[in-house]
């Protein structure tokens, strides 16, 4: 019911709590490492390219903390929409033990799981949260091994590397 309260007053950043545990680290996780991406694009990338990837990066790494990352992509994702669409009406909530599921009037349902703290944590969106964040370590390795190019070549004089 907090959950669907938070959608309907558009505060999407307090469902986050309400979010299974390794959601809630992912998008962490997703800041950090587009924080740590744009440190480095703005301190070794040329122009056109420092623009071009900081734009790219810019908005998940300035997020103030997770719950933002997260009300970003659910909006950009559509998460948010078809949350309001089907979270409307809830017909029943089936519990097993460690996990749940919400049934709403449309038919689908919202599995949850009960966190090591005893809220239970909504897990639709886990599974594309680790995986934006395991993309956001690897494109960190890849500013980085490109920002070190950066530098190499201009501290031969050589001028802009390629990539």
């Amino acid at each position: 019911m907090r959950i669907a309260h938070s959608v309907s007053e558009d505060r999407v950043t307090e469902i986050f709590p309400y979010l299974e545990t390794d959601a809630q680290w992912a998008s962490y996780t997703i800041r950090d490492m587009r924080a740590k991406a744009c440190t480095r694009i703005r301190a070794s990338y040329p122009e056109p390219e420092r623009s071009r990837m900081l734009s790219a990066y810019d908005a998940e790494a300035n997020a103030p903390d997770g719950a933002d990352v997260f009300a970003l992509l659910a909006r950009q994702r559509g998460w948010l929409a078809r949350l309001r669409k089907d979270l409307s009406g809830v017909v029943r909530t089936e519990v097993d033990g460690e996990r749940a599921s919400v049934v709403t009037a449309r038919g689908t349902r919202y599995p949850f799981h009960r966190r090591d703290n005893g809220i239970w944590g909504l897990t639709i969106f886990t599974a594309e949260l680790v995986a934006e964040s395991e993309r956001a370590a690897r494109d960190l390795a890849v500013v980085t091994s490109a920002a070190d190019d950066y530098e190499r070549a201009g501290d031969a004089g050589v001028g802009e590397a390629s990539r």
